[in-house]
Formats: C-alpha cells, structure tokens, sequence
C-alpha cells in the first residue's frame, strides 16, 4: 500500500521486490499525485442504465454486529486491514444465513465483554437472528477472514476462520453447532498473520483443501519500531514494504486432516538468494484458467509482484506471473492489491482476472482471450475499468449480475487506511463510496460504465470504511444483495430492489465423486446463443465468501435453452430447457471418476 508516509532508499533486492532489504529510511517523504476525478462515458446515456437500487436494511434485518478492530491511537498495522464475511446455509434450510468475522482489543488492554464473530440466522425473507452463542462461534480472536467448505464431506457447510496468530477450524456438527478441531485437523499453520483463503480439490481426489494467503512478517516489536509519520503531522499505519515478507500456506487434506505441504507444492515464492520469503499476500482466486482439469491459483500482493500458481499436475504447481502477465502493471510496476476475482465478464470464452488496487492506482483487469495460452494482459482503461477506479483505496471486489441481465457487473467495496488522510491529500477521505461498474455488454472503451446515486441510490454509495463484501438472495426473490463490513464499524446489508424484473436460474450443486460442495465445478448457461461460463468458488475478493448457489441471469428470457456442467471428478451432466424463478438443485453423476 504506497501510501505517502516514508520512503525507503533501496538498492538490489530491496528495489526489485519493495521490501526493506537493503534498504535504508530516506527522510524525505513521497507526495504522490492526486488523482483525477472520475468521469462517466458520454454515450451511455443514463436512462440506459438498469433501473436497479441497493437500499440499506441492516437494522430491520436484525443485524447488529460491530467489528472491533483494537485502535487505540499506536497505529499497529492489524488495526486497519479487518475484517471479513460470509454469507453460507449452515442450517441446511436453504437460505443464506450470515458470518461476520470480528478482531479482538490488544492483549495489553482486555476487555469485560470480548468482542466474538457473530452467525446470523436467515428466516428466508432477509430477516436475521442472533445465534452466535448457541452455534459455539462466541470465540474472541483477531480474525480476519473466513472460507466456508464441507472439509469432512458430511454435507453440513464448515467455516475457516483466518486470524492474526493463527487460524481456526470449526467443524459443523449438523445440528446447529461448530466445534473447534483446529488442533486435531493441524490447521493452525503457526503464529502468521493469515489473511484470505479459499477451499479447493488440488488433484481432484474428492475431498477440500485450503490455500490460505499470509501477509506482512509482523510483531508488534517490529511495527513500534519502525515510527512512520504522515507528512510530520503523527503516527501512520506502516506500509508494508518496511516489513519482510512471508509464506502463504497449502494444506492438503487427508481424511480429514491437514498436512502442510507448502514446500513441496511449489507455492513458497523466495528471493534469488533463496534465503527471504516474498509474499504479501491479501487475496487468493482459484479457477482452472486453461481448461485442463486442475484449478489454479491467482493470489493478489500488496507491494511486490502478485503470483499466478499454474497446476501442473501430482499436488505441483509452478508460478508463472511474471511471464503470464498477471505481476505487475503495463508499465512493469508493482502495486499494492487487495481483492480479487475472475470472470468470463463478455460471454464468449474471453477470461478476465479482477484485482483492486490502492489508493491512485487504478484496478487492474488482467485479459485473455485464448485462457489455453495463460498469457495475460492489463486491460483495464480499454474496458472502462481505468480513471474512474484509481482515486480509491478498494478492498472487497467481486464480479456478480446485478440487474439479471446475463452479463458479471463489477461492485469494490472502498475505504482507506488512514483516519486523517485528507490532511495529506486532498483527492482522499477516510471513509470512501463503493463503485458499482454496470457491464454494457458493448465491447470497447466502455463496457463497464459507473453507475450513479440517480440509477442505483445513495445507500449503497454512502461513504464508509470498506473492507469485506459478499452477495446472496438473502430474500428468496431470485435476485442478489450485498453486504460491505467495515473496520470498526458496523457492516451494512443491501437489499436488491429492481434486479428480478428480469428473470434468473439459480443452480445448487451437490458432489459425489467430487467433493460434497462441488466446488470447482464449472457451468456453461446457454440462452438465445449467448454462453455464460462460471466456476463454483465460493472465495472471492477480500477475505470473504459468497453464497453457495450460482445465479444466471436471463434478461427478459423464460428459461435457460442448455445447461452443462463439468464436475471436479470429470463426470459431465447436462439438462436443457431449465425454467426461471427457481432453485435446480443438481446432483453429479454416479460412477463417474477421472481424478488429476
């Protein structure tokens, strides 16, 4: 995050990597220029855009969960960079029930009542209860982000927790209630600061496993020592290139068990010297890119060059960023990267991989027409993606169709780091608007248009301290709502209001040679010519998880001509003439197994 605080005077690796190695505190403070306001398309004149409103429900849905996240004026790092969400049906009823992930205060300073992650109960028409201490989830620790798979292939949803000292694993017994198994399962992973992770099969042999993103090489020794300031006008949160890096981790799943196996796998990125962990990892997104049957992995860094994980097959894999395209800008720069996504965002095969970046530094659109040949590049200004996106700092992303149109629209969920940024800067607030990018299906400079307060209102674009986001039909109404959380503050919950005057088809899928969630499943939607492609992964942007069911919009169409899908195992299903307005739930083929 190359926020304006100190700069470091650098020589070898230390200038290559943006990290303090070899480098010295230069006194001189970088101003970085302001950026330039956002300006809207011409030709897409606003009666264009889908009539579609985002209106606030989080007091009458019943949620009341505030996220704590320890400040208290020393600006240690942790402080800022919280928390995530999840929406997941972990009763089984077939709605979307809710997680919030909290932190916790400093152990120098407890507290009476310590702050707990809170699970909301989903009535089925957006309506949500209180059951964190009967669930067993009232634990207090610094959490950062959640996952949400079925480890243990008992067809009950469990949640893992990412925390600053370790992670969490709770088990859900099927009954209402998560229990700790963190130390049974071997999924601590050590004393990290662990950020995003993401279930997934690495070889496809019917059971999850976890890449969990770690960040910063962090103490509280460490951030006290380092003392940044603000322009000379008091203490800063550290950026991250005065700390070290670390490893990000792989966990394998046997029978239930975890076992580390981030060295063998590949996924250790270290300097030349072999002797320093690279990574300053915030998000992970995994999609099999080049069609071979085995998911890869895209993981965004903050201030070094992010990796793309290419699955080679026997538990391997082999980063290629660099030469795929995916590690830098157009101008071979590093940038600061929160949350990310993937999406087939034109239906018609053309793959893009999503990333948000820091403050004054535009989103990143990563853009292949041929995914077979994993080479990549940033296509952001050309889609419309490039001025109106680099004035905020942007955490949660995801791409989702909003209005049903059948095309991925793009939602960031914004906010900065520092609570007296606009002293510095004055393009910059503390609390910042989300962006919601309407996809015009219209190829050119502009096929992702900004959508204003006067087409989607002024709630979802009220300036808060954005963090996390998801999406779900917490309401049962065909269409998606979103929930942003906010560092130390409330999180605010979004009905959608206008998305199901077009239709969709929702798909839920259940494994059986492959995994219980299906997750990595992909699914080709056929309407009038036009194929949509989506891959069951529920991790998406920034430390968060989105509802289990896919949603296909249809625009004004009845039905859905074909649906296929290619299940992790290899099996193949196939249903034509699929009717809107409803849940198909879909489950995989017997005797089909074709591992890889």
């Amino acid at each position: 995050m190359n926020i304006t605080r100190r700069t470091f005077r650098c020589v070898g690796l230390g200038l290559v990597l943006g990290m303090p190695i070899g480098c010295t505190p230069s006194p001189t403070p970088t101003v970085i220029p302001e950026a330039k306001a956002p300006v809207v398309p011409k030709e897409f004149a606003r009666a264009s855009l889908p009539d579609v409103k985002f209106v606030e429900i989080t007091s009458e849905a019943g949620i009341k969960f505030e996220h704590v996240n320890a400040a208290r004026g020393e600006k240690l790092l942790p402080e800022t960079m919280g928390s995530g969400a999840a929406f997941f049906d972990y009763d089984g009823d077939g709605d979307a029930d809710l997680l919030l992930v909290n932190s916790s205060h400093w152990p120098d300073a407890p507290s009476p009542s310590p702050p707990t992650h809170a699970l909301y109960r989903n009535d089925g028409h957006g309506h949500f209860e209180d059951v964190t201490r009967a669930s067993g989830l009232d634990k207090s620790f610094f959490g950062m982000g959640v996952a949400v798979g079925d480890y243990d292939n008992d067809g009950d949803p469990d949640l893992f927790i990412t925390a600053l000292g370790g992670n969490y694993l709770f088990r859900n017994d099927g009954q209402g209630h998560f229990d700790d198994v963190t130390s049974e399962t071997n999924t601590r992973g050590g004393d990290g600061w662990y950020t995003s992770a993401a279930f997934f099969d690495i070889e496809n042999d019917g059971d999850l496993d976890l890449f969990v993103c770690c960040y910063v090489a962090w103490s509280p020794a460490i951030d006290r020592g380092i003392s940044s300031q603000l322009l000379g006008k008091g203490k800063a949160y550290d950026p991250p290139a005065a700390y070290n890096g670390s490893h990000c981790l792989l966990l394998r799943n046997d029978s239930g068990k975890f076992v580390d196996v981030s060295e063998s796998s590949g996924i250790q990125v270290v300097t030349p010297d072999r002797k320093a962990p690279i990574a300053k990892s915030l998000g992970v997104a995994p999609y099999d890119v080049d069609g071979d049957g085995r998911v890869d992995l895209a993981v965004a860094n903050d201030t070094v060059a992010n990796f793309f994980f290419h699955n080679i097959g026997g538990g391997k894999f082999e980063e290629i960023a660099t030469t795929n395209g995916i590690a830098y800008d157009t101008n071979g720069s590093i940038r600061a990267a929160m949350g990310i996504d993937w999406a087939d965002f034109k239906n018609d095969g053309t793959l893009g991989l999503a990333i948000g970046n820091f403050s004054n530094e535009m989103t990143a659109l990563y853009v292949t027409e041929d995914p077979s040949s994993l080479l990549f590049s940033d296509l952001a200004n050309i889609y419309g993606l490039g001025a109106p996106t680099q004035p905020p700092l942007k955490f949660g992303l995801f791409f989702f169709d909003y209005d049903l149109d059948g095309r991925l629209d793009l939602l960031t969920a914004n906010g900065h780091l520092e609570s007296d940024i606009a002293l510095t800067q004055s393009s910059q607030t503390y609390a910042q608007s989300a962006q919601l990018f309407w996809n015009t299906g219209k190829v050119g400079r502009q096929l992702f248009v900004l959508v204003g307060a006067d087409k989607i209102g002024a709630d979802l674009l009220k300036p808060i301290v954005g963090r996390g986001s998801t999406y779900a039909d917490i309401d049962g109404d065909g269409d998606l709502d979103v929930l942003i959380t906010e560092n130390g503050g409330k999180s605010h919950l979004f009905r959608n209001e206008g998305g199901s005057k077009n239709h969709s088809i929702r798909i839920e899928l259940k494994g059986r040679n492959s995994n219980h969630d299906a997750i990595g499943a992909k699914v080709k939607v056929e309407v009038g010519g036009v194929v949509s492609t989506r891959q069951l992964f529920p991790a998406k942007g920034y430390l968060s998880s989105v509802e289990h069911p896919l949603t296909f919009g249809l625009g004004q169409a009845l039905k859905a001509d074909r649906l296929t899908i290619v299940w992790p195992s290899g099996a193949r299903s196939e249903l034509r003439d699929v009717t809107s307005g409803k849940t198909t739930l879909i489950v995989e083929p017997d005797g089909v197994t074709s591992a890889k």
